[in-house]
């Protein structure tokens, strides 16, 4: 099976915002490597941390709130 990753991260990066709570904080409990990628890419802190929550960036936050209003909101 060929995955691919960027959607799996669009995915992850929807359903991050979902679990928004503190402005931008957001609980981590996705798989790591979707985790991984997402902050190579510019949108989370660091997931490697004893901290059981990311922090989106700027970014992060207004690209997880397209994509979560894309694939998971009613149109009208």
């Amino acid at each position: 099976m060929d995955i691919d990753t960027d959607r799996i991260d669009d995915a992850v990066l929807a359903l991050l915002y979902l679990g928004l709570h503190a402005q931008y904080r957001v609980w981590k409990s996705f798989d790591w490597d979707a985790l991984s990628r997402l902050y190579e890419r510019g949108f989370i802190s660091d997931p490697v941390s004893k901290a059981k929550s990311v922090v989106l960036t700027e970014d992060g936050f207004h690209r997880s709130e397209q994509l979560f209003e894309q694939m998971f909101c009613h149109r009208r």
